[in-house]
């Protein structure tokens, strides 16, 4: 996958700003959506409650949807929640 230097600037404070309200999230990667490889995905893992989960994806995508508009850039963070897992 390649990503420039102001999508690089970009994802970083986007994870961060996210990190700052969830602290528990930890960065796991960076894929490209299958459908769309200008749509980069930051993976994260956390083991938060549902609730709390929904919360985070609602305010992440509340930026996200900034960035679109003002750069044109497509991210969304996309959670692998160790709590939900089924054993």
């Amino acid at each position: 996958m390649k990503i420039n230097y102001k999508q690089q600037e970009l994802i970083e404070e986007f994870f961060n700003l996210v990190k700052s309200k969830y602290p528990e999230i930890e960065f796991e990667g960076l894929q490209e959506s299958p459908n769309d490889p200008g749509y980069i995905w930051i993976c994260v893992v956390t083991d938060m409650d549902e609730e709390r989960e929904m919360e985070m994806r609602e305010f992440a995508v509340h930026h996200a949807i900034e960035i679109f508009d003002k750069y044109g850039y497509l991210f969304s963070i996309m959670v692998t929640n160790q709590n939900l897992i089924a054993a």
